[in-house]
């Protein structure tokens, strides 16, 4: 009889088995050696970060939440308008701290045209960034007139 050389099921990483991490897709953003801009997507609110990879784990550059709008005077909602104004104000952050290009990560979430997250995409290329994207998934975002008026300060970058 021949000996066992080892179970037939190999236990994937926690991180996968939780749901959390795309590994091949992680893998190939990171090969790129640009930063990423990642997107997150709560059920109260919208994040974007700048992130660079290390080997002793990832470095975080830039956090924007949709909560820094509230202190703007902007309301913290999660909608295409206060997606577009979270990428437009990391942005504008991003250019200070020396940040030009980027790769787009949105982790597991399921892209759609004209979904939130390419509204974030497309408020942080519309404050400047520069970064390899179809033109036919961003929205059209154009907040309500009521808001616009209201907030046109927060709307321009100011």
């Amino acid at each position: 009889m021949a000996r066992a050389r080892g179970p037939k099921y190999r236990v994937p990483f926690r991180r996968r088995r939780e749901g959390k991490t795309d590994y091949r897709k992680r893998l190939a953003l990171v090969k790129s050696g640009k930063t990423r801009m990642v997107f997150r997507r709560s059920n109260r609110g919208v994040v974007v970060q700048f992130v660079d990879f290390d080997p002793k784990g990832d470095i975080t550059r830039l956090t924007v939440t949709s909560k820094h709008l509230t202190k703007m005077g902007w309301p913290s909602k999660r909608n295409k308008w206060t997606a577009y104004l979270v990428g437009f104000v990391a942005g504008k952050r991003a250019k200070e701290k020396g940040i030009s290009e980027f790769v787009f990560d949105m982790g597991l979430y399921k892209a759609s045209k004209g979904c939130i997250a390419f509204a974030a995409l497309k408020g942080a290329l519309d404050a400047g960034l520069h970064t390899n994207y179809d033109k036919s998934v961003l929205p059209d975002v154009e907040p309500p007139a009521e808001l616009k008026e209201k907030f046109e300060s927060v709307i321009k970058g100011e």
